[in-house]
């Protein structure tokens, strides 16, 4: 892995350790020789990654829509700064950057995000690996729905296996970077959906 994309919030949430393990996040791929991709913004954990990666001596490169640069207030200060037309381009600049994902605390981007570049697995036009940063639980409910729609037969075992998840930005990053890829097909078994 070279780089990796990693998802958060524009807020800061309501806990410090989210913050905290923004800071640790960015240290950590700094250390590793990780560059960061996300969202281009300098605002909420956003900002913290990418300056804690800054600070640390290391590579971030944001994607921002044009329509965001000034809601997200666009950090000026990384070692580049895509400006594209659109959330799809942004996602897909993203995703083409990027040899795995992290998603952090964060809301309806970061789920739709991480779910997006999942789904991409899932269908196989990727082998990338996708990890959660489960800071305090925040993730517990979401793998818990991941849980029920493998019980309720929406996914198989293999689908179910390829969210990574971890409490620390090290643990998690060793996780991603032993990822072997699996050989998927979404639509063996058509006529059992067995998990």
């Amino acid at each position: 892995m070279k780089r990796v994309c990693v998802f958060c919030g524009s807020s800061m949430g309501s806990r410090p350790a989210y913050k905290l393990a923004a800071q640790a996040m960015g240290e950590a791929l700094a250390r590793r020789g990780l560059g960061l991709v996300y969202g281009g913004g300098n605002v909420g954990l956003m900002g913290v990654v990418a300056d804690a990666v800054l600070a640390a001596g290391g590579e971030a490169i944001g994607v921002i829509p044009d329509f965001l640069v000034a809601k997200e207030i666009a950090h000026s200060g990384l070692s580049k700064l895509h400006v594209v037309g659109s959330m799809h381009d942004r996602k897909a600049l993203m995703a083409e950057l990027s040899d795995g994902f992290i998603a952090m605390p964060g809301g309806y981007g970061t789920l739709e995000e991480f779910c997006e570049v999942l789904t991409w697995s899932q269908l196989g036009l990727h082998q990338k690996p996708h990890g959660l940063l489960n800071i305090e639980g925040y993730y517990d409910p979401f793998l818990r729905l991941f849980d029920h729609a493998l019980a309720e037969q929406f996914l198989k075992q293999i689908h179910r296996s390829l969210v990574i998840e971890a409490s620390d930005p090290n643990s998690l990053l060793d996780l991603l970077a032993n990822y072997r890829p699996q050989d998927l097909d979404k639509w063996s078994d058509r006529v059992d959906l067995k998990p």
